[in-house]
């Protein structure tokens, strides 16, 4: 098997790179990286590896330097001999910024460079399987408090609370416009947080807003709603068992499922353990963000409901540098207290049935090994970048 591997720098791909790897019946697995030559490119697939000390094999790991939002990208690929076998391709790199100021970019990178990818992968004689990283939280803002099913996807009439979401939704329709169904698989992670080993986990991602409202402590959120949230290495696990087994879908969720579900709620319990100097938690409804703000630029105002907050006000001033830093920590928070408020779980059945997995332990429980790492996040660098 010749495996074509795009975003091997990220959480997953670089999880995914390193799994499949180990895997005997692999040949070589192909990476395209944002290099401006080859030792380059060569030293960041090295760092992948490196991160969890795994042995890096470059004869059976090959960069193929390369960037999604280069016009000429399936030029580049089509002339590139040694891709004209691979038979796999599994597309992971995404943009994931969920702050409106980069939607032209996320639109560019999610929709414009899977477009080029897509317009090289229909011309390989080879290629038997195209597998698509999307998100399950594409389904949109429809689906509230409740399981969702892989067959609720995509659907044009939901509206999205980021561009990101959107953008993962057309991007399987753009899949199904250019390839044959039979050589379609798509997979649709849940909230991926984390890693359930006793590693380090590869990036901040998520886990910056669990970092920031572990700092905040006193959270406009639903701390009863239920998020479906899952670690990276299980996920990894899953998408490689469905390159190995019968598959009985075409698409499949891979999640926590209602079961394994966790909740602002359970998470603080376990934050709170782990960080005792810290003020309990306390959940507030999330129209408190506007007086949060209001107090952060002027004081508090008369007849304000956060005077019966003040301990967690002479708290934050304590904890920040000034009040701005607050500000630009809840503007990037926000969109995550939506996708909180939803409360969707989402189906894994699909998967559990044709993997033989079973259900992840949920992340209130193996977070536990991420709390080391969640005290090293720049808050305000990942406000910035969320």
């Amino acid at each position: 098997m010749k495996l074509f591997i795009t975003g091997v720098t990220g959480l997953l791909g670089g999880e995914l790179l390193v799994l499949l790897s180990q895997h005997k019946d692999i040949e070589k697995i192909f990476c395209l990286i944002r290099a401006s030559e080859e030792q380059e490119a060569r030293a960041r697939l090295a760092k992948v590896f490196g991160v969890h000390d795994d042995p890096f094999d470059e004869q059976k790991v090959i960069p193929i330097i390369g960037d999604l939002l280069q016009e000429n990208l399936t030029d580049i690929l089509l002339k590139n001999k040694e891709l004209g076998k691979v038979d796999v391709i599994i597309h992971s790199a995404a943009n994931t910024c969920f702050s409106r100021i980069y939607d032209k970019l996320v639109d560019a990178t999610n929709i414009g460079g899977l477009t080029r990818i897509l317009l090289w992968a229909k011309q390989l004689d080879h290629l038997q399987t195209f597998l698509y990283i999307g998100t399950a939280t594409s389904c949109g803002m429809e689906a509230k408090n409740r399981v969702v099913f892989e067959d609720e996807s995509p659907n044009l009439d939901t509206r999205h609370l980021v561009r990101y979401t959107y953008s993962k939704m057309q991007g399987e329709i753009l899949v199904h416009q250019h390839l044959q169904a039979g050589k379609i698989l798509i997979v649709r992670p849940s909230i991926i947080t984390g890693d359930s080993r006793l590693v380090k986990p590869r990036s901040p991602i998520i886990l910056w807003a669990i970092a920031t409202i572990n700092q905040l402590r006193l959270v406009p959120l639903n701390e009863h709603a239920l998020l479906d949230m899952v670690p990276v290495d299980f996920v990894a696990e899953a998408i490689a068992r469905l390159l190995a087994v019968k598959r009985n879908h075409s698409v499949y969720h891979i999640s926590s499922g209602h079961d394994a579900a966790t909740s602002a709620s359970r998470l603080s319990k376990l934050l709170e353990k782990e960080f005792e100097s810290k003020p309990q938690y306390q959940f507030l409804n999330k129209t408190f963000i506007s007086q949060i703000k209001l107090w952060s630029k002027r004081g508090l105002k008369e007849g304000s409901e956060l005077y019966n907050y003040l301990p967690y006000l002479d708290y934050w001033e304590t904890v920040f540098e000034d009040r701005k830093q607050l500000r630009i920590l809840l503007a990037g928070l926000e969109p995550y207290i939506e996708f909180i408020d939803l409360g969707q779980q989402f189906d894994n059945s699909r998967l559990l049935h044709d993997t033989g997995l079973t259900s992840p332990m949920p992340a209130h429980e193996y977070l536990k090994h991420s709390t080391s790492f969640i005290k090293e996040i720049n808050l305000i660098a990942g406000a910035v970048d969320a």
